[in-house]
């Protein structure tokens, strides 16, 4: 890994990419998204200040953990602007994203368990499919795990009319 010397305040995209381990698209990606900012120069290169590679660093944890960068950008944003997150930052955000991680695991566990009961059913349409339909929320207007999108003027799958609701079907 390439170091940078102290003197050095700004990184060009390359630099920073080869010290975060990111690639050059993804930091241009993060910059899109406002998770990273860089300041251009008069050759209209990108500049980066140090600090920057802890604010990839904090986005990477944060995305290998599952958490969306829409909500990595709302926790960014709730820094002093430019400041970098601090560890305490970390583990004040971490412990919010936890109930989420939590609720995903719990879904993921609740698919995992009932993932035999649906391979054994072969077609997908039980009456209350735990893939295709988790709490039969449309359970209680027809049975079947389906969704076909019921069309105006017309019966669900003709062609005719334009899409107006989705309802569970029988295959």
């Amino acid at each position: 890994m390439p170091q940078i010397p102290e003197k050095i305040h700004e990184l060009t995209v390359g630099q920073l990419a080869a010290r975060s381990g990111a690639t050059v698209s993804a930091l241009h990606f993060y910059e899109s998204k406002g998770l990273i900012s860089s300041r251009r120069t008069t050759g209209n290169q990108r500049r980066y200040s140090r600090d920057t590679l802890r604010r990839v660093a904090f986005v990477r944890a944060a995305q290998r953990v599952g958490i969306p960068l829409a909500t990595i950008r709302e926790a960014l944003a709730e820094l002093p602007e430019e400041r970098t997150p601090t560890r305490e930052d970390w583990a004040r955000l971490s412990e919010t994203w936890r109930s989420e991680l939590d609720e995903r695991i719990s879904q993921l566990n609740r698919l995992r368990d009932h993932l035999t009961d649906c391979i054994g059913c072969g077609c997908l349409s039980l009456d209350s499919c735990v893939l295709s339909n988790p709490d039969d929320v449309f359970g209680e207007r027809q049975a079947g795990s389906r969704l076909l999108v019921e069309r105006r003027g017309g019966r669900p799958g003709s062609g005719s009319g334009t899409p107006d609701r989705e309802l569970p079907s029988r295959r």
